[in-house]
Formats: C-alpha cells, sequence, structure tokens
C-alpha cells in the first residue's frame, strides 16, 4: 500500500511534474512545480482554506508519482503533454473534439500538392488553418488547383508507359506522369500558391490579370475567358475578408466567456477570416484569466506552427512562459499581448463584443434546447402512461434503443440498434448484429434473435450492453412489437416496447403497442415535436441498419468478381484495384496492362483476362 507521509519525506526540492492518482490509479491531476516538495506538500496538509475543488480532489489522492526536470520550462512542455495523455478529471480541459479542415502544401513529395486535410502531422509539409468553412476550403482547393494547374494525383512514382489521366488532355496537369513538366516552373507556382494562404491575395489576382491579357492580345479568347473567371473567383474570395489592422499581421484574439468557453478570432494578413467556439471542461469554478491561459497551452500547444502575437483581453497566469513554450515550439517569436490602445484595442473591442452577443445567442439556443427536452419528455412520458408503463420523475430523460432489421431477399441480413438519449445520439453505443439463425426474409425472426443476443450479452456482463434502456423502439408495427414481445418475455425483461407506423411516405403517423385489451396506438398527427423525433430516430436506425447490411453485400460482389480467378487472393485483389481504381477498369484492362499491376504475373494476368472474357 503507498504510504503518502513516508512518499512525502522523499520529494525533491528542484523543479518536476506530479500525477496524482485516485484509489482505482486513476491518473485525477497532473500539476508542475518549481518545488516539486513545497507543492506537493500544500495538498495534504490543512484543507480549511482550499477552495471546494482541491478540496474534493485532495480527498480522492491515494498516491501520487513525480519527475523531476531540468528546468521550469521543460516542467511546463511535460505538464502539457500529460495532460492531453492521461486527460484528468481535475484539470481544465479542452473538450471540443471537432476537427476542423487545413491547407496542406505536400512540400514533402517532389511535385507538391493542395489538398484539404483534417489532421496535421509534423514534417516539412505547410498545413494553413483551421477554417470553420468547409465550402470555402474546397473553393480554395480547387481554384489554387485550377489556377496553377498543380499536380492532383497521390501517385509518386509512374511506369513507364503510364497513361495520363484526363487533367492533362485538358490542360488542368502539365503531365507530370509522363515526364513533361518543368519542375523549376513548378515550383515558382507553388511559391505563388503559398504566398497567396499565407494572406498575399493581391499576388494572385496580378498573376491571373497578366495571364488574362496576354491570352487576350494572342486572340485566345477562350483561355483568356478561363482567367477572367478565376480572377472573379479569387477577388470574391478575397473580399469576404474584412481588413481590421493595417500592419498586415498574422494575429489571433481569444476571448474567454460564459463559464467554459473561448472564442478564437482568426486574423490574417490584416484580414478577419473567421470565428471559432471551443468548449473546456473545468472541474470547478475557475476564473476567465485560467481559463484562456490553459486553452492558450492545450490549443496552440498542439499546432505545429501558429500566428506570431495572440491578442487577450487580459493577462493570463504565467503569460511570459506561455510565451518562450510557443516560440520554442514554433522556432520563431511568439507574444502574448493585452493591447491598450491603437487599431489593435479597437479590434480587441470588436472581438470582445462579438463574443458576448455570442454568448447571448448560445443561451438563447440552450434555453430554448432545455425546454424540448422538457416537452419531449413529458410526451413520452404520455406514451408510456397510455401504453399503462410508469414515466420517469420529472426533468430525467429517457434512453431509448431503437432497432430495424435489413436485407436482399433473405440475403445478408442484418440488425441494426441506435441508441438516443433525450434529443442527443449516443452514437458510442449503436450496435450492429449479422444474423445467424435465421435463413430468408424472416424480419419477426430476425429482431427475436437481435433482442435475444443484446439482452444475453447484457445478462453475460458485457460492459458494451451492460446500460439498459427505458424503452426499446421497433421500426415496424404489430408484428414487429408482437415479436418483440415474445423474446423480453422469455427473458424476464420488462422493459416498454413501442412499435413505429409508417404511412405511405414511410414516415412514423404513430406507435403502437400491447396492452391488456390488445392493442393500442397514439397517432402523432398533433404531436409536432415527438413526430420529429420518432422520425429523426427511425431515419438514423433505417441508414444505420442498411449502411452494415451495403457494407456486407459489397464484400460478398467483391468476393465473387476477383478472388474467384485462380491465382488472385487478397494481396492481388488490393493490388489490382489501387493500380486500376475499380474492378470495370481490370475488367477492360489488356493482358499488357494487367501486368503493370504489382505482383501480377505473366500466368496472372492471362487467368484474370480469361476470366472477364
Amino acid at each position: 500500500m503507498f504510504d503518502i507521509k513516508e512518499n512525502l519525506k522523499k520529494l525533491p526540492d528542484s523543479p518536476g511534474v506530479y500525477i496524482h492518482k485516485d484509489k482505482l490509479g486513476q491518473v485525477i491531476y497532473v500539476g508542475k512545480a518549481i518545488s516539486l516538495r513545497n507543492r506537493v506538500r500544500q495538498y495534504f496538509q490543512s484543507s480549511r482554506n482550499m477552495d471546494p475543488k482541491v478540496r474534493s480532489m485532495a480527498s480522492n489522492i491515494a498516491e501520487f508519482e513525480y519527475i523531476n526536470c531540468g528546468s521550469e520550462m521543460e516542467a511546463f512542455i511535460l505538464e502539457c503533454n500529460l495532460i492531453k495523455r492521461y486527460r484528468p478529471k481535475y484539470n481544465i480541459l479542452l473538450r471540443d473534439d471537432k476537427t476542423y479542415p487545413y491547407i496542406k502544401v505536400t512540400l514533402s513529395e517532389e511535385w507538391p500538392r493542395v489538398v484539404k486535410t483534417r489532421e496535421v502531422k509534423k514534417g516539412s509539409d505547410k498545413y494553413f488553418g483551421p477554417y470553420s468553412d468547409v465550402g470555402s476550403v474546397n473553393m480554395m482547393v480547387d481554384l489554387l488547383n485550377d489556377i496553377y494547374r498543380l499536380k492532383r494525383c497521390s501517385k509518386q512514382k509512374f511506369p513507364r508507359g503510364h497513361r495520363p489521366c484526363l487533367n492533362m488532355h485538358i490542360g488542368a496537369c502539365d503531365g507530370i506522369c509522363i515526364g513533361a513538366a518543368d519542375r523549376k516552373a513548378y515550383m515558382e507556382r507553388i511559391g505563388l500558391v503559398l504566398d497567396y494562404l499565407r494572406g498575399h491575395g493581391k499576388d494572385i489576382e496580378r498573376y491571373l490579370e497578366d495571364n488574362m491579357k496576354k491570352a487576350s492580345d494572342a486572340l485566345d479568347y477562350e483561355r483568356a475567358a478561363r482567367f477572367r473567371d478565376h480572377l472573379l473567383a479569387a477577388r470574391a474570395l478575397h473580399e469576404k475578408q474584412r481588413v481590421v489592422l493595417g500592419d498586415s499581421k498574422d494575429v489571433d484574439i481569444a476571448i474567454g466567456f460564459g463559464r467554459e468557453r473561448v472564442a478564437v478570432f482568426f486574423v490574417r494578413d490584416g484580414k478577419l477570416q473567421g470565428r471559432e467556439s471551443y468548449n473546456l471542461s473545468a472541474a470547478g469554478a475557475e476564473s476567465n484569466p485560467e481559463l484562456v491561459g490553459e486553452f492558450i497551452r492545450q490549443h496552440y500547444g498542439s499546432m505545429t506552427d501558429g500566428p506570431g502575437e495572440i491578442l487577450l483581453e487580459t493577462e493570463v497566469p504565467e503569460m511570459e512562459m506561455t510565451q518562450e513554450y510557443l516560440s520554442q515550439l514554433w522556432g520563431r517569436k511568439v507574444q502574448l499581448h493585452v493591447p491598450k490602445r491603437g487599431e489593435k484595442k479597437a479590434v480587441l473591442d470588436l472581438a470582445v463584443k462579438d463574443a458576448r452577443d455570442m454568448e447571448r445567442t448560445i443561451e438563447d439556443r440552450e434555453k430554448s434546447k432545455e425546454e424540448r427536452v422538457r416537452r419531449l419528455a413529458g410526451e413520452i412520458g404520455d406514451v408510456l402512461d397510455a401504453a399503462g408503463y410508469g414515466r420517469k420523475p420529472e426533468g430525467e430523460e429517457y434512453r431509448v434503443e431503437a432497432y430495424d432489421i435489413s436485407n436482399t431477399n433473405g440475403l445478408d441480413s442484418v440488425g441494426g440498434m441506435v441508441v438516443f438519449k433525450g434529443l442527443s445520439k449516443e452514437r458510442k453505443a449503436y450496435r450492429r448484429f449479422k444474423i445467424r439463425t435465421v435463413d430468408g426474409p424472416d424480419d419477426y425472426g430476425s429482431m427475436q434473435e437481435v433482442l435475444y443476443r443484446r439482452f444475453n450479452r447484457a445478462k453475460a456482463g458485457d460492459p458494451g450492453f451492460s446500460v439498459l434502456p427505458d424503452i426499446l423502439l421497433m421500426d415496424g408495427g404489430r408484428g414487429h412489437v408482437s415479436a418483440a414481445h415474445e423474446m423480453t418475455d422469455a427473458m424476464g425483461i420488462d422493459i416498454p416496447i413501442i412499435g413505429m407506423v409508417k404511412d405511405d411516405d414511410h414516415r412514423t403517423r404513430a406507435l403502437v403497442y400491447i396492452d391488456g385489451d390488445g392493442f393500442g396506438e397514439i397517432p402523432l398527427k398533433d404531436k409536432p415535436l415527438l413526430f420529429s423525433y420518432m422520425g429523426t430516430i427511425q431515419e438514423e436506425v433505417h441508414r444505420f441498419a442498411i449502411d452494415y447490411h451495403r457494407s456486407l453485400r459489397d464484400k460478398g460482389k467483391l468476393h465473387s468478381v476477383l478472388d474467384e480467378i485462380e491465382g488472385v487472393g487478397p494481396v492481388r485483389r488490393n493490388a489490382l484495384l489501387e493500380h486500376f481504381g475499380s474492378v470495370e477498369k481490370i475488367r477492360s484492362a489488356t493482358e499488357e496492362e494487367l501486368l503493370e499491376a504489382p505482383g501480377i504475373t505473366e500466368k496472372v494476368a492471362h487467368e484474370i483476362y480469361e476470366y472477364f472474357h
């Protein structure tokens, strides 16, 4: 057993990081200290002067670890990495798991490409973003590829005799795959792309305008018109940004608002390019500067590059150290600044006002959602009352499981289970089942198998099925409800079962249930909120089951076409598909073309050709 008193005596009087754990060995807090001995001991002294969060955490500490560091900055960096790794309960955590798109220029490749990505990796590739508007990202990528005739395919090596794609034939690519491109000229165009993405939009406009005039002077009016269209698009994209700073700097503005939110405004080349809001999870009441400071460390600390300056409404804890940390991370000077006057102060005031407006909007939206959740729970309770079941106490949300069966004439039959908690989808709780015991198109038998396996796993203690629902929804009418009741009764499961009866447009028009007198039905035409909710669930479970069925069906087709050819196994099948892109192209290929795919011998190429012809 860990002896806290004895281990406190062993703590060094030096910088480092400490890790608190609970009795289950889970990390509940990560912190740094100039002196580990002085800092860690504070958690085990009198709790009289501790704030509630620290008091709660200290009462749960069963053991601790520490890591010595050579300096406070080393401890600072290590603390950031450990918080990301363990996501401890009592630390402030960035909990927004949305992944925003970036524009990547693949400088690691001989012929760089411009692509959209949602994953930032260390290396020589250059990333721009993140952007909140996916449509604008797609627009920028397409525009740059069209203007500069950039390489679009991801292939790095091209075999002898490679046939160029349509892009080269229509003049959208210089023919890199056949050795027809000039790399020096290509890299000059990549340089213009990088300038544009850094915010220097005028360069691209001059380039387009010059080429438009040259094409016009050469009487090539069709080409001139293409440059004119690109020029108009570039100007439209550029004009969406409004000038906010005159010195053309790349600046972010971070504003804390509400209890656990931070808004970030992106200014590039003196122009406001967008705004994002982020939620943070704090175990206790934190001050606004502390929240913003933790956000900066975790959000910007996970980026490979960023702005040269971050404007703040107020100073944050350890501001100088955070500046030094980001400067070391990005390899250049980074400044955190609280402007007091001038145009930066004006921009900051504008951002603060916008954040306050956003806060009111979010609050109104949350109040509206709370009201809808309350009304929905009441309407579901009314349904359960009518069906003879008890309702949950007021204010509690219902956990709903919905089921559907999908097959094609009884083949590849599958079941899908989706879960809703109130208005929210619980995607991690979704489950899918491949029907094992039922032959042919028997939806009732298939539904009973799915329910048996679901509740049998729960009875066996499987944690993935341990949480039971408040309601079972069947995507069907009386027959499905009866089949479900037979199975749950046989297993001793007492959970309300409701069927979703569809109208001619395949939308749920009524709910059906079994009572003492037979079947009861509740129309939804006068219950718009419940009608919409049931329709959403019905569409979701139908989509989920069909997607699984299609994946199995497509695997079956793939197997029947390629895997039955003598000499073609999984490795060669995948090589063929990667090389040709589709089964149809494999079908139409000659034996000589088939030989170009990796791992294909003359004998195998002949077998493939003979199979299709």
